[in-house]
């Protein structure tokens, strides 16, 4: 028979475990007369500003359920981890903190590495806002990231201020209208709709569509599907699309595009070589001109 601390009383199980991980002297408290690692009861209470009897019985299982605000300071008070923290409130509340938005620059090179082993399928990673942050050179190939500025970057810009982009897709009202209902989730569930209120007003002066789909407030997942691109040289392609999160990261997402037929990876594979070409061809040009620049200052 499992014991009723096991299954009763996880919140107490957790905090007193995490108490014991910490280290008194390091936090300013007295090393004398301890039995037992890591902070005492009291000492917790202090430092999350609680009375000591009441997290006393928090931890016996007596508490009842806190609230989020003394929730926060005992997180504060155990120096409890993003992952910690949010198990806390899981166990504690049975649902995960508020969102709180925190932007962060950049990705780690494994992400990179993951986008660069998708050779010949279109994969790129996008922030919340959707600013695009990495791409592959088979998503290069296709969208033609590589060459535009860095404030050109995102997403939704291209889809209601770009007529190239807007000219390939098939059913430019579907994907437009489909972008918006998501990104408005996708912010939201962040907590970062107010980081991202100045686009969106950029938007809705620049765009009359997005104006108008952004009023209607819909929303949705981006999920999985089927799109079909029209595009200028190999002609329509089809790609099936997934949307992933990336662990620890929840500013991030990974969008991968899967050539969907044996006759789309050739395609993909063409502008590829195209793309890479087009590369030697600017390094080239970008030589003979330093070159010219050099004979001319002697």
């Amino acid at each position: 028979m499992s014991s009723p601390n096991t299954t009763e009383n996880q919140l107490g199980i957790y905090l007193k475990d995490r108490r014991a991980k910490l280290d008194p002297a390091a936090l300013g408290f007295s090393m004398t007369r301890r039995r037992t690692p890591g902070l005492r009861r009291e000492e917790v209470a202090q430092r999350a500003n609680v009375s000591a009897t009441w997290y006393t019985w928090l931890e016996q299982g007596r508490g009842g359920a806190p609230s989020a605000e003394v929730l926060e300071r005992i997180s504060r008070a155990l120096m409890l981890t993003t992952p910690e923290r949010e198990h806390l409130y899981l166990i504690a509340r049975g649902h995960p903190p508020e969102v709180h938005y925190e932007a962060r620059e950049g990705i780690s090179p494994r992400i990179q590495r993951v986008l660069d082993a998708l050779e010949f399928i279109p994969a790129f990673v996008r922030t919340v806002t959707w600013d695009l942050v990495a791409w592959n050179r088979a998503a290069s190939a296709l969208f033609g990231y590589e060459n535009l500025a860095p404030e050109k970057r995102n997403i939704l810009r291209r889809i209601f201020t770009d007529p190239q982009s807007r000219a390939a897709q098939m059913d430019w009202e579907s994907v437009a209208r489909f972008a918006v209902a998501a990104f408005r989730a996708d912010t939201a569930r962040a907590g970062a709709s107010a980081n991202v209120q100045a686009l969106v007003d950029e938007l809705r002066w620049m765009s009359p569509d997005f104006d108008r789909i952004w009023r209607e407030n819909e929303v949705s997942i981006h999920g999985e599907g089927t799109k079909k691109l029209r595009h200028p040289i190999v002609g329509v392609l089809a790609l099936e699309y997934s949307s992933f999160s990336v662990e620890g990261r929840p500013d991030l997402s990974m969008i991968i595009y899967n050539p969907a037929t044996p006759r789309d990876i050739e395609k993909i594979r063409e502008l590829m070589k195209l793309a890479g070409s087009a590369r030697l061809s600017r390094a080239a040009a970008a030589k003979t001109r330093g070159r010219k620049s050099s004979a001319k200052r002697r």
